[in-house]
C-alpha cells in the first residue's frame, strides 16, 4: 500500500510541531503560575489592553466568548479577576485583575518574554517580518471564532 499523503511536506503538520515546540518553551512556566494559555492572553486583554467586557476581550483574542467565560469563572475562582455588574442595565459584566492576577501576569510576561526571545533569536528580523506577514496572510478570511489557543 502506497501513502499518498506527505505527511512532512503538508504547512499544516510543520505548523503544527513548530507550534508546540514554542509551546513547551513557555508554557511550564505558565502552569508553574497556575495558568494557561487563555487566561494569561485573558489577563493580558484585561490588564494591558485596558479591556473590561467579556466580549471584547472575546474580540481582542481572537476566542469564542464560551471560552472566555470558562477562562474568567477559573480566574475568578483562582482570585486573579474580579467579575461586576455593569452599571447601566445589569446585564453585562465587568472585569478587573485583582492585585493577585497583576502580580501573576507580571511573572508570566517575564517567562514570555524570555520565551519570545529564545524563539525569535533563531530568525534574522527579516525572516521574522517575513514568517509573521505569511501567518497572518494563511489566517486571512477566517473570521470564525477558535475555541482554544
Amino acid at each position: 500500500m502506497q501513502l499518498d499523503y506527505a505527511l512532512h511536506d503538508a504547512i499544516g503538520y510543520q505548523l503544527t510541531l513548530t507550534a508546540r515546540h514554542v509551546e513547551q518553551r513557555f508554557e511550564p512556566a505558565l502552569h508553574a503560575l497556575g495558568l494557561t494559555r487563555t487566561t494569561w492572553c485573558v489577563a493580558l486583554a484585561a490588564e494591558g489592553a485596558g479591556l473590561r467586557h467579556p466580549s471584547e476581550i472575546a474580540a481582542y483574542i481572537g476566542l469564542d466568548r464560551t471560552a472566555i467565560s470558562r477562562a474568567l469563572r477559573q480566574m475568578e475562582r483562582d482570585g486573579l479577576v474580579i467579575r461586576s455588574q455593569g452599571a447601566a442595565d445589569g446585564r453585562t459584566r465587568r472585569v478587573q485583575l485583582t492585585p493577585a492576577g497583576r502580580e501573576c501576569l507580571a511573572a508570566a510576561n517575564q517567562a514570555a518574554n524570555r520565551a519570545r526571545r529564545d524563539t525569535e533569536a533563531r530568525l534574522t528580523k527579516s525572516e521574522l517580518e517575513t514568517l509573521k506577514s505569511l501567518l497572518l496572510k494563511l489566517r486571512h478570511g477566517d473570521e470564525e471564532r477558535i475555541t482554544r489557543l
